[in-house]
């Protein structure tokens, strides 16, 4: 069905049978850097779109944590070519309380990575982005999120401004009504 349809694929690592899939339409992600480095090394054709998912939460027990520069910088030179942080890590807000691109997001760019985010779209932002959870805490004061329509705000920065290569969504209504818009594939 994918296929008929010309669509392309991000399966994350779980567990199943191996497919026949051309791997110029494979974005294979895991969370675990050895998975990543495995098919670089080992499944090059699949590993040149493998993608680091970036797992960040600076609330769990024990805290996980951004990648510091050094750390980008020996994944680049393993061969990592996607990395794929959490929104929040890729936003922030200014003192005029505009949605900018964090200062880690620059740093991802500098060091030479394709971008791919997650998870776009995954509370109910009617009450503001400060009751929206984690995936919203790069405006942990509410100023920039008000309604849910300002999440197309939050969308436009890592799409211009840091040049994300993909989104994922929860619900990708908007994120897709966006790219339409914005010419964008």
């Amino acid at each position: 069905l994918n296929k008929a349809n010309g669509v392309k694929h991000t399966p994350e690592l779980k567990s199943g049978d191996p497919v026949r899939i051309n791997p110029e339409d494979v974005w294979a992600q895991s969370f675990d850097q050895r998975d990543v480095l495995y098919w670089i090394q080992n499944e090059p054709q699949f590993g040149k779109q493998a993608v680091y998912l970036v797992e960040t939460d600076p609330s769990a027990n024990p805290p996980l944590l951004r990648k510091t520069i050094d750390e980008l910088r020996a994944l680049k030179a393993r061969g990592v070519k996607i990395v794929a942080p959490p929104i929040p890590d890729l936003l922030t807000v200014n003192a005029n309380s505009e949605i900018v691109p964090s200062q880690y997001a620059l740093d991802i760019k500098a060091v030479g990575f394709d971008i791919i985010t997650w998870t776009f779209e995954r509370s109910n932002l009617r009450p503001g982005a400060s009751k929206g959870g984690f995936y919203y805490a790069f405006d942990a004061e509410g100023r920039a999120i008000e309604k849910d329509s300002d999440m197309y705000k939050a969308l436009d920065v890592p799409a211009k401004q840091v040049g994300v290569i993909g989104v994922f969504s929860d619900w990708p209504a908007t994120v897709s009504y966006y790219a339409n818009c914005m010419g964008l594939k």
